[in-house]
């Protein structure tokens, strides 16, 4: 399959599913219409219609535009409803149709759809789009760009800063936990940010405005998975940061349960990574701040 005309269809395809996402979200304001638009009562994993109609365009479009290829598509929404992983196939696209559905629900703006092709369980195709932003992050193999809807580029301007203690952290808005908290406040960053959607704070550090994000998941609670993951560490590698857990292993996608638990760290830089991870394990373990 030549490449190009993939990553045409790929920007068809997103800009269709930025205009289903913002269209919702500006009904979403209006309060008398919000239940309209949630399709379910749980405050922790809310699903909208913006979720249900980006996911049926994505899945339907690939599969009717691909009849004759060989891959599965992994979908955050299908997989509530049918609990399939697909671990003897090479190629998988992996969807989240909106990561951060809660801040699209408080209407923050930050959200995204978050599409990836994982090859042998890795990543190699990543999409992250942001609406609000007009931003689309495209990437594949080392190459990456973001464009907006008229196909301008935009420029990447990841910050250079190394030092743990001078780093701005990106964190979760609707997902912190006390030992999070109390991790990031004897590290000392520089500053704090608070943003929903993975995606959101990856491309954050790719435009230099963060510096490092941190996941910490809670035993027995739950954790982000490989939609939330896939296309976000796409882009991030591609650009020239990492992401990994604490000990500096890479992401395992395709597992029997798709969880990322434990300690999750991407940074702005694949140079210094291992040695922030080693940094921020050394507070943790002299805090005593995570089981």
């Amino acid at each position: 399959m030549e490449i190009n005309d993939l990553i045409d269809n790929l920007r068809s395809l997103s800009w269709e599913a930025a205009d289903i996402l913002l269209y919702y979200a500006n009904i979403i304001k209006k309060l008398e219409q919000k239940n309209e638009i949630l399709k379910n009562k749980n405050n922790d994993d809310p699903v909208t219609l913006a979720d249900l109609e980006v996911n049926e365009l994505i899945i339907n479009r690939i599969n009717q535009t691909y009849q004759d290829t060989n891959w599965e598509i992994l979908s955050e929404e299908n997989f509530k409803i049918q609990s399939n992983y697909f671990n003897n196939v090479d190629w998988l696209w992996v969807l989240d149709p909106l990561d951060g559905t809660k801040d699209f629900i408080q209407g923050t703006q930050n959200y995204a759809m978050h599409l990836a092709l994982n090859y042998k369980r890795k990543p190699y195709i990543g999409i992250v789009l942001i609406p609000e932003k007009d931003e689309l992050w495209i990437s594949y193999e080392e190459k990456i760009w973001c464009e907006n809807r008229d196909g301008n580029i935009r420029k990447q301007n990841m910050s250079e800063t190394i030092i743990l203690e001078k780093m701005t952290i990106v964190t979760s808005k609707n997902h912190r936990n006390q030992k999070l908290k109390d991790l990031i406040e004897k590290i000392n960053f520089k500053k704090t940010i608070l943003m929903g959607s993975i995606g959101c704070k990856v491309a954050s550090i790719i435009r230099g405005e963060s510096d490092i994000y941190i996941a910490l998941s809670l035993p027995g609670k739950t954790a982000p998975k490989d939609w939330d993951f896939a296309a976000p560490e796409a882009i991030l590698k591609a650009a020239g940061g990492s992401i990994t857990n604490i000990d500096n292993e890479e992401l395992v996608y395709g597992s029997t349960d798709l969880k990322h638990s434990g300690i999750i760290i991407a940074s702005n830089n694949k140079k210094n990574h291992k040695r922030i991870c080693s940094e921020v394990k050394e507070i943790i373990k002299e805090y005593n701040i995570y089981p």
